[in-house]
Protein backbone atom coordinates (compact mmCIF):
# COMPACT_ATOMS: atom_id res chain seq x y z
CA UNK A 1 0.00 0.00 0.00
CA UNK A 2 1.40 3.37 -1.08
CA UNK A 3 2.22 5.94 1.60
CA UNK A 4 1.24 9.47 0.59
CA UNK A 5 2.68 11.06 3.74
CA UNK A 6 5.83 10.07 5.62
CA UNK A 7 6.76 11.92 8.81
CA UNK A 8 10.24 11.06 10.05
CA UNK A 9 11.89 12.13 13.29
CA UNK A 10 10.16 15.51 13.50
CA UNK A 11 11.34 17.83 16.26
CA UNK A 12 9.46 21.05 17.03
CA UNK A 13 10.29 23.62 19.67
CA UNK A 14 8.82 26.93 20.75
CA UNK A 15 11.61 28.63 22.64
CA UNK A 16 12.58 26.27 25.44
CA UNK A 17 9.39 24.25 25.07
CA UNK A 18 9.80 20.97 23.15
CA UNK A 19 6.50 20.06 21.45
CA UNK A 20 7.63 17.16 19.25
CA UNK A 21 10.73 15.12 19.96
CA UNK A 22 11.13 12.61 17.15
CA UNK A 23 7.67 11.98 15.65
CA UNK A 24 7.34 9.18 13.09
CA UNK A 25 4.18 8.14 11.20
CA UNK A 26 2.91 7.32 7.73
CA UNK A 27 -0.44 7.84 6.00
CA UNK A 28 -1.48 5.35 3.32
CA UNK A 29 -3.34 6.28 0.18
CA UNK A 30 -7.09 6.13 0.79
CA UNK A 31 -6.77 6.31 4.59
CA UNK A 32 -8.89 8.38 6.88
CA UNK A 33 -6.12 8.94 9.38
CA UNK A 34 -6.53 10.50 12.82
CA UNK A 35 -4.09 12.52 14.90
CA UNK A 36 -5.10 11.93 18.52
CA UNK A 37 -3.78 12.79 21.94
CA UNK A 38 -4.36 14.95 25.00
CA UNK A 39 -4.80 18.73 24.77
CA UNK A 40 -1.54 20.53 24.12
CA UNK A 41 0.30 17.49 22.71
CA UNK A 42 0.92 19.14 19.32
CA UNK A 43 -1.73 17.56 17.08
CA UNK A 44 -2.73 20.75 15.29
CA UNK A 45 0.90 21.89 15.22
CA UNK A 46 1.81 18.71 13.32
CA UNK A 47 -1.06 19.23 10.87
CA UNK A 48 0.05 22.83 10.29
CA UNK A 49 3.58 21.56 9.63
CA UNK A 50 2.25 19.08 7.07
CA UNK A 51 0.46 21.84 5.13
CA UNK A 52 3.47 24.16 5.29
CA UNK A 53 1.90 26.76 7.55
CA UNK A 54 4.49 26.19 10.26
CA UNK A 55 8.15 25.19 10.24
CA UNK A 56 9.69 22.37 12.25
CA UNK A 57 13.21 22.31 13.64
CA UNK A 58 14.49 19.02 12.23
CA UNK A 59 13.39 15.78 10.61
CA UNK A 60 11.52 15.38 7.34
CA UNK A 61 7.99 15.32 5.98
CA UNK A 62 7.39 13.77 2.57
CA UNK A 63 4.00 14.43 0.94
CA UNK A 64 3.06 13.13 -2.50
CA UNK A 65 6.73 12.41 -3.19
CA UNK A 66 7.99 15.87 -2.17
CA UNK A 67 10.13 16.62 0.88
CA UNK A 68 8.60 19.85 2.10
CA UNK A 69 11.57 21.00 4.20
CA UNK A 70 13.71 21.47 1.07
CA UNK A 71 11.03 22.53 -1.38
CA UNK A 72 11.23 25.62 -3.59
CA UNK A 73 8.45 28.19 -3.47
CA UNK A 74 7.32 27.26 -6.98
CA UNK A 75 7.11 23.55 -6.08
CA UNK A 76 5.42 24.44 -2.77
CA UNK A 77 2.67 26.31 -4.61
CA UNK A 78 2.16 23.37 -6.97
CA UNK A 79 1.95 20.97 -4.02
CA UNK A 80 -0.53 23.13 -2.09
CA UNK A 81 -2.95 22.85 -5.02
CA UNK A 82 -3.06 19.08 -4.49
CA UNK A 83 -4.58 19.32 -1.03
CA UNK A 84 -7.43 21.09 0.72
CA UNK A 85 -7.64 22.22 4.34
CA UNK A 86 -10.61 22.69 6.65
CA UNK A 87 -9.64 24.74 9.69
CA UNK A 88 -11.39 24.25 13.02
CA UNK A 89 -13.83 27.14 12.68
CA UNK A 90 -14.12 27.07 8.90
CA UNK A 91 -11.92 30.16 8.35
CA UNK A 92 -14.34 31.53 5.77
CA UNK A 93 -13.88 35.15 4.69
CA UNK A 94 -16.71 36.97 6.45
CA UNK A 95 -17.02 39.67 3.77
CA UNK A 96 -17.56 37.12 0.99
CA UNK A 97 -20.62 35.02 0.27
CA UNK A 98 -20.36 31.23 0.40
CA UNK A 99 -20.08 31.07 -3.40
CA UNK A 100 -17.40 33.78 -3.41
CA UNK A 101 -15.42 31.90 -0.73
CA UNK A 102 -15.41 28.74 -2.84
CA UNK A 103 -14.68 30.62 -6.08
CA UNK A 104 -11.72 32.53 -4.62
CA UNK A 105 -9.17 29.74 -5.02
CA UNK A 106 -10.40 29.01 -8.56
CA UNK A 107 -9.98 32.66 -9.56
CA UNK A 108 -6.53 32.72 -7.97
CA UNK A 109 -5.07 29.51 -9.39
CA UNK A 110 -7.16 28.43 -12.40
CA UNK A 111 -7.63 30.11 -15.77
CA UNK A 112 -11.35 29.50 -16.07
CA UNK A 113 -14.29 31.50 -17.37
CA UNK A 114 -16.82 32.92 -14.92
CA UNK A 115 -19.40 30.47 -16.26
CA UNK A 116 -17.12 27.50 -15.57
CA UNK A 117 -16.27 28.78 -12.07
CA UNK A 118 -19.98 29.24 -11.31
CA UNK A 119 -20.65 25.66 -12.45
CA UNK A 120 -17.84 24.27 -10.29
CA UNK A 121 -19.07 26.23 -7.28
CA UNK A 122 -22.61 24.88 -7.76
CA UNK A 123 -21.26 21.34 -8.07
CA UNK A 124 -19.15 21.62 -4.90
CA UNK A 125 -22.10 23.03 -2.94
CA UNK A 126 -24.27 20.11 -4.03
CA UNK A 127 -21.45 17.67 -3.24
CA UNK A 128 -21.41 18.69 0.43
CA UNK A 129 -25.19 18.87 0.77
CA UNK A 130 -25.78 22.62 0.56
CA UNK A 131 -28.66 24.12 -1.45
CA UNK A 132 -28.14 26.42 -4.47
CA UNK A 133 -29.72 29.29 -2.52
CA UNK A 134 -27.06 28.89 0.21
CA UNK A 135 -24.48 30.22 -2.26
CA UNK A 136 -25.64 33.79 -1.71
CA UNK A 137 -25.53 33.71 2.09
CA UNK A 138 -22.65 35.07 4.16
CA UNK A 139 -20.84 33.15 6.93
CA UNK A 140 -22.65 35.16 9.62
CA UNK A 141 -25.99 34.05 8.20
CA UNK A 142 -25.47 30.28 8.37
CA UNK A 143 -25.23 27.65 11.09
CA UNK A 144 -22.02 26.08 12.35
CA UNK A 145 -22.72 22.90 10.45
CA UNK A 146 -23.27 24.83 7.22
CA UNK A 147 -20.02 26.74 7.76
CA UNK A 148 -18.17 23.42 8.06
CA UNK A 149 -19.78 22.17 4.85
CA UNK A 150 -18.94 25.41 3.07
CA UNK A 151 -15.37 25.09 4.30
CA UNK A 152 -15.20 21.54 2.91
CA UNK A 153 -16.63 22.75 -0.43
CA UNK A 154 -13.89 25.40 -0.60
CA UNK A 155 -11.23 22.84 0.36
CA UNK A 156 -12.43 20.64 -2.53
CA UNK A 157 -12.52 23.44 -5.10
CA UNK A 158 -9.30 22.35 -6.85
CA UNK A 159 -10.11 18.60 -6.79
CA UNK A 160 -7.36 17.73 -4.28
CA UNK A 161 -5.93 14.28 -3.58
CA UNK A 162 -5.50 15.05 0.11
CA UNK A 163 -7.83 16.64 2.64
CA UNK A 164 -6.64 17.96 6.02
CA UNK A 165 -9.28 18.54 8.72
CA UNK A 166 -8.66 20.23 12.07
CA UNK A 167 -11.32 19.20 14.63
CA UNK A 168 -14.03 19.02 11.94
CA UNK A 169 -16.90 18.23 14.34
CA UNK A 170 -15.85 20.68 17.07
CA UNK A 171 -18.71 22.98 18.07
CA UNK A 172 -21.38 20.92 16.33
CA UNK A 173 -24.37 19.34 18.05
CA UNK A 174 -24.35 15.51 18.09
CA UNK A 175 -26.71 15.13 15.10
CA UNK A 176 -24.76 17.60 12.94
CA UNK A 177 -21.49 15.97 13.99
CA UNK A 178 -22.67 12.52 12.89
CA UNK A 179 -23.96 13.96 9.61
CA UNK A 180 -20.55 15.47 9.05
CA UNK A 181 -18.87 12.11 9.75
CA UNK A 182 -21.11 10.53 7.11
CA UNK A 183 -20.19 13.31 4.67
CA UNK A 184 -16.48 12.63 5.20
CA UNK A 185 -16.99 8.91 4.51
CA UNK A 186 -19.05 9.65 1.39
CA UNK A 187 -16.48 12.10 0.03
CA UNK A 188 -13.66 9.63 0.56
CA UNK A 189 -15.62 6.97 -1.32
CA UNK A 190 -16.81 9.24 -4.15
CA UNK A 191 -13.59 11.19 -4.74
CA UNK A 192 -10.90 8.70 -3.69
CA UNK A 193 -9.55 11.11 -1.09
CA UNK A 194 -6.92 10.50 1.53
CA UNK A 195 -7.90 12.37 4.69
CA UNK A 196 -5.86 13.43 7.72
CA UNK A 197 -7.86 14.76 10.65
CA UNK A 198 -7.17 16.06 14.13
CA UNK A 199 -10.03 14.97 16.37
CA UNK A 200 -11.01 14.26 19.95
CA UNK A 201 -14.57 13.21 19.04
CA UNK A 202 -14.94 9.58 20.13
CA UNK A 203 -17.76 8.88 17.67
CA UNK A 204 -15.63 10.20 14.81
CA UNK A 205 -12.72 8.10 16.04
CA UNK A 206 -14.82 4.92 16.06
CA UNK A 207 -16.86 5.52 12.91
CA UNK A 208 -14.55 7.26 10.44
CA UNK A 209 -10.89 6.47 11.12
CA UNK A 210 -9.01 3.67 9.38
CA UNK A 211 -5.74 4.30 11.16
CA UNK A 212 -4.51 6.71 13.80
CA UNK A 213 -1.49 8.00 15.65
CA UNK A 214 -1.67 8.81 19.36
CA UNK A 215 0.75 11.53 20.46
CA UNK A 216 2.00 11.33 24.03
CA UNK A 217 5.07 12.74 25.75
CA UNK A 218 6.21 14.50 22.55
CA UNK A 219 6.32 11.28 20.47
CA UNK A 220 3.96 8.95 18.61
CA UNK A 221 3.04 6.57 21.39
CA UNK A 222 1.04 4.20 19.17
CA UNK A 223 0.08 4.00 15.51
CA UNK A 224 -2.35 1.62 13.86
CA UNK A 225 -6.03 0.75 13.57
CA UNK A 226 -8.46 1.45 16.41
CA UNK A 227 -8.47 -2.24 17.32
CA UNK A 228 -4.68 -2.36 17.38
CA UNK A 229 -4.31 0.81 19.43
CA UNK A 230 -7.04 0.11 21.99
CA UNK A 231 -5.82 -3.47 22.51
CA UNK A 232 -2.49 -2.16 23.80
CA UNK A 233 -1.96 -3.04 27.45
CA UNK A 234 -0.91 0.46 28.37
CA UNK A 235 -2.20 2.69 31.15
CA UNK A 236 -2.07 5.88 29.07
CA UNK A 237 -4.01 4.38 26.14
CA UNK A 238 -6.64 2.79 28.37
CA UNK A 239 -7.05 6.03 30.33
CA UNK A 240 -7.18 8.14 27.15
CA UNK A 241 -9.98 6.14 25.54
CA UNK A 242 -11.82 5.63 28.82
CA UNK A 243 -11.85 9.40 29.42
CA UNK A 244 -13.20 9.92 25.91
CA UNK A 245 -16.16 7.73 26.77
Amino acid sequence: MQSLIQVKNIKTTFGDNIVHDGLNLHVNEGDIYGLLGPSGCGKTTLLREMVMLQEFDSGSIEILGQYIENISEVKAQELRRKWGVLFQFGALFSSLSIAENIALVLKEYASLSKKMIDEIVAFKLDLVGLKPSDAFLYPSEISGGMRKKAGIARALAMDPKLLFLDEPTSGLDPISAREFDELILQLRSMLGLTIVMVTHDLDSIYHTLDRMAVIDNKKIAYEGSLEEVTSMKNDFIQKFFREKT
